[in-house]
C-alpha cells in the first residue's frame, strides 16, 4: 500500500516541475529570441515480484511476470530550438538569424556567451552591444559620422559616412552553431553558455556550413505558442489532481485496514 503513496507523490512532484516550466514559457512569450522548454519524464525503478519467463512447472514458464512501478520523475528539461516568428521593426540594429546559429557576445568576466536575441544597441563608444551592454564578438564599432548602417545576409556590416555615397565595410558578424544546441546552459539575460553536452562552438560566416543567414531590421520573437502552453498546463493540472486522488484512495484503504476488526 505504501508503494501507491510514494508513486503518486513522485507524480505530483514531477507535475509541479512541469507547471513551473510551462509558467516560465508563458512568462517569456514576448521575450525576443526565447526558446520554449519541455519537461521529459521517465518511469522509476520497478519492483519485480516474478520475472517474465520464470519456470513454474516442468516446461511451463510465466508469460509475463509481475512488476510494480514506483512512480515517475522528470528526466530533463529540453530546449526546443524551432524558429520563432519574425517581427519587422525597421531598426537597423535589430538582427535576426534565419536558420541555425547564435550571435556571440562577450560577458563582463571575459567569457563568450551565445544568444538568439538580436536587439542590439550602440554604447557610448559606438560599439554594437546587447541591451545589457555586452559587446558583440568579434567587436564591431560604427563610426560616429555614419549616416546609415547596413548588414548583409552574409554578416557584412557596411556604413555610409556623411558626405560620401559609397558604403564602407567596417566588419563582419560571425555566427556560432553547435552539434547539440539543446545541451547549452541557460544563464539568463537571453544568453546561453557552452557545456560538455553542447560541444564547442563552430564559428563561421552566416550562410556557411549550415549556419543561418542574417536579416536586418527584424527581430525573432519567442517560439512559445500560448494556446499550446495553456493546453499543456491543463493536462499537467489534471495529472496532478489524479495523483493526489491516488494518494487519497491509498490513504482510505490504509484507514480501512487499520479499522478492521477480527
Amino acid at each position: 500500500m505504501m508503494r501507491a503513496l510514494w508513486s503518486a507523490a513522485s507524480g505530483m512532484v514531477a507535475q509541479q516541475l512541469n507547471v513551473d516550466t510551462i509558467a516560465n514559457n508563458l512568462a517569456n512569450v514576448n521575450t525576443a529570441g526565447y526558446k520554449r522548454q519541455r519537461v521529459d519524464f521517465q518511469d522509476l525503478l520497478y519492483q519485480t515480484v516474478h520475472s517474465p519467463g520464470t519456470p513454474v512447472a516442468d516446461g511451463v514458464q510465466l508469460p509475463t511476470g509481475i512488476q510494480v512501478g514506483l512512480g515517475a520523475r522528470a528526466a530533463a528539461t529540453t530546449k526546443i530550438f524551432t524558429q520563432g516568428t519574425f517581427q519587422e521593426t525597421g531598426n537597423p540594429l535589430d538582427l535576426v538569424i534565419e536558420g541555425d546559429g547564435f550571435f556571440q557576445v562577450l560577458t563582463p568576466n571575459g567569457d563568450l556567451a551565445y544568444t538568439r536575441a538580436g536587439a542590439f544597441k550602440l554604447d557610448s563608444n559606438n560599439n554594437i552591444v546587447t541591451p545589457d551592454g555586452y559587446q558583440l564578438e568579434p567587436a564591431l564599432a560604427i563610426p560616429p559620422n555614419a549616416e546609415s548602417v547596413s548588414v548583409g545576409a552574409d554578416g557584412t556590416v557596411a556604413v555610409t559616412l556623411a558626405g560620401q555615397t559609397d558604403p564602407q565595410t567596417v566588419g563582419q558578424i560571425s555566427i556560432a552553431r553547435f552539434a547539440n544546441s539543446a545541451g547549452l546552459q541557460n544563464i539568463g539575460h537571453s544568453l546561453y553558455a557552452v557545456t560538455a553536452a553542447s560541444g564547442s562552438a563552430e564559428v563561421g560566416a552566416p550562410g556557411t556550413d549550415g549556419r543561418g543567414f542574417i536579416a536586418q531590421g527584424v527581430l525573432e520573437l519567442s517560439n512559445v505558442q500560448v494556446v499550446e502552453e495553456m493546453v499543456n498546463m491543463i493536462t499537467a493540472q489534471r495529472a496532478y489532481e489524479a495523483n493526489s486522488q491516488a494518494i487519497k484512495v491509498a490513504d482510505d484503504m490504509l484507514r480501512t485496514a487499520n479499522n478492521a476488526r477480527g
